[in-house]
């Protein structure tokens, strides 16, 4: 509570709490999106905000974590525990409230409904699918067009030929 006099009136206020922030970022083990995890990790840490990691799988464009895997292996397991791994990797524990969630789906589709209520989306600006050359990504550039909050997209430190 706060005291303070308007108009010669003293006046109690209660403190209000800022709503819950929150940035989602978007993880597929590339290099680009691991830069877009520890970017989005020190974000999130300096504004109080929480972070959402997701990372999206589809048994198509799965690449990421299954590729020397044999056939009787869940692919949400092994995406849930390689994902804890990564983040483990790059957030310091006890910085910042972290979520991870591996989700089923078109990558891109999944990116932009997580963005929904999120303060930001961040994500790589390619990941391991499409073309050698290209600078930004059929991902990035959807969640760019249709995300509903402000999307980040965070270069990798690979070099472009």
């Amino acid at each position: 509570m706060q005291k303070f006099e308007r108009d010669g009136e003293e006046k109690i206020e209660e403190a209000r709490t800022p709503p819950d922030r929150r940035i989602v970022v978007g993880v597929d083990a590339s290099e680009e999106s691991m830069a877009a995890l520890r970017w989005a990790a020190r974000y999130a840490a300096s504004i109080g905000a929480d972070l959402d990691v997701v990372h999206a799988w589809h048994a198509l464009d799965e690449h990421a974590w299954l590729q020397s895997l044999p056939p009787p292996a869940d692919p949400t397991d092994i995406a849930r525990k390689a994902l804890a791994n990564v983040v483990d990797e790059v957030v310091t524990p006890g910085s910042l409230r972290v979520q991870t969630s591996v989700l089923e789906g078109h990558a891109a589709q999944v990116l932009v409904n997580a963005s929904n209520g999120a303060d930001m989306l961040v994500v790589g600006n390619r990941g391991f699918g499409g073309f050698d050359g290209l600078l930004l990504g059929s991902v990035s550039g959807h969640c760019a067009t249709h995300a509903s909050c402000s999307v980040v997209i965070i270069r990798g430190t690979g070099s472009m030929d």
